[in-house]
């Protein structure tokens, strides 16, 4: 079956879990998801993929899976990026309006983001996104876009990611040997932001926290557009390891419990006589144990985990910028009670992410866990197809940050 143009892949892969969507155009003109698949994810480390060969079986059984369910055939795919390696920046770039009539022009507008793209990086780094926020006409702010306005001075401002040429290159590679191109690479909480905000809580401010595997990420929007960005080395995986070592039982079991059983406020395990069988370590025989113990053990760390964010918050000076409030994604999101914990740690209404915006969703895929992936093909329909990878990317193939940048303008427009 030929590859249709109507139709688009998103990648999320995860430390814990890779999870592929095929999404298509329907008659509507409405994105309507058509296939899911999910596959253990292996050869990643705290959401860096550290060993691309391994990474690459479970991408190509994940998309093979939702090939399958589609019936549609995947090429290319758009791809979540993580990691605390990766920056966020915010700059800025100004020129001079030349030609006669004064009129803005795509050249233009290529010309103001390279020149806030003019940033000191450390060795062995390059930009691998850029995302702008706003552009200023002859002191005139808040405009999206400029094209074929008037004026004789363009501004940009841009937020700008940045991290090691490896990480790009690792994802390329694993997807490479999947049998699959890379089309756009895209920063996690900036794609499952794509999947779960209203327009109102993207302009009048809001954050985004997707619990991964060993990560957290967040994305802080405000006047349309991400203006901060940070990735924590805390996750699902933390609260795993905690129900291992307080209850004396093998991660495996821990991770079901917490899955099945899981609380951040022992307050909300009203029956005190509510247990839960565990199974030790070894031959010894299953104890039953009570919820409120298991409540109390996850309660500090989601205290720690949520503290970090909210002290990367208040340093970047949103700690009363976010008028909208707060919105937990990510699978480590479904802790129950943890929504109510985060509106007291960081004082603003707070709600789980739930996809937005397309059709074709089953009681499954209705859920924080598929926010990245279905971020990743909103973004994809809307425009940024081929960004920096539209044709087959060499694994080690490394490109000057200029050349880059260039590349993306070209493919923008």
């Amino acid at each position: 079956m030929a590859r249709q143009e109507t139709h688009v892949v998103g990648l999320d892969i995860g430390t814990t879990r890779t999870t592929a969507v095929i999404a298509e155009v329907n008659d509507d003109g409405r994105l309507e998801i058509m296939g899911v698949g999910t596959a253990e994810s292996r050869g990643l480390r705290k959401g860096v993929i550290v060993n691309p060969d391994a990474a690459a079986e479970p991408i190509r059984r994940a998309v093979e899976e939702a090939e399958r369910m589609s019936g549609l055939i995947a090429e290319s795919v758009h791809v979540s990026m993580s990691g605390t390696l990766l920056r966020g920046l915010n700059n800025r770039g100004i020129i001079a309006i030349t030609s006669a009539d004064r009129r803005i022009t795509r050249a233009d507008i290529k010309r103001v983001i390279e020149t806030a793209c003019v940033v000191t990086l450390p060795g062995g780094h390059e930009i691998i996104d850029v995302q702008p926020q706003e552009y200023i006409i002859d002191g005139q702010d808040g405009i999206s876009d400029p094209l074929d306005m008037l004026g004789t001075r363009l501004e940009v401002a841009v937020h700008i990611i940045t991290g090691p040429i490896t990480v790009r290159q690792n994802i390329i590679s694993a997807v490479n040997r999947a049998g699959l191109l890379v089309a756009d690479i895209v920063l996690e909480p900036v794609a499952a932001a794509e999947a779960t905000l209203t327009d109102d809580e993207r302009e009048y401010g809001s954050a985004v926290i997707n619990i991964g595997g060993e990560t957290t990420s967040l994305a802080i929007y405000q006047r349309g557009a991400v203006q901060h960005t940070a990735i924590f080395p805390f996750g699902g995986s933390h609260f795993t390891n905690d129900i291992a070592f307080g209850l004396r039982t093998p991660i495996p079991e821990a991770e079901r419990i917490k899955r099945t059983y899981g609380c951040v406020l022992p307050a909300l395990a009203t029956d005190k006589d509510e247990t839960i069988e565990v199974p030790s370590v070894g031959r010894r025989p299953p104890r039953a144990l009570s919820r409120q113990l298991l409540c109390e053990i996850l309660q500090p760390r989601a205290e720690e985990l949520l503290g970090h964010v909210a002290e990367e918050i208040k340093r970047a000076g949103f700690e009363r910028e976010l008028s909208s409030g707060v919105i937990l994604t990510g699978g480590g999101a479904l802790l129950q009670g943890l929504t109510d914990l985060a509106e007291q740690i960081f004082d603003h209404p707070t709600r789980l992410g739930y996809p937005l915006g397309v059709t074709g969703l089953s009681e499954e895929t209705n859920s924080p866990l598929y926010t990245t992936a279905i971020g990743l093909v909103v973004i994809a329909h809307r425009g940024r197809l081929g960004r920096y990878y539209r044709a087959a990317a060499s694994p080690g193939a490394i490109s000057r940050t200029a050349a880059r940048v260039r590349s993306w303008l070209a493919n923008l427009f």
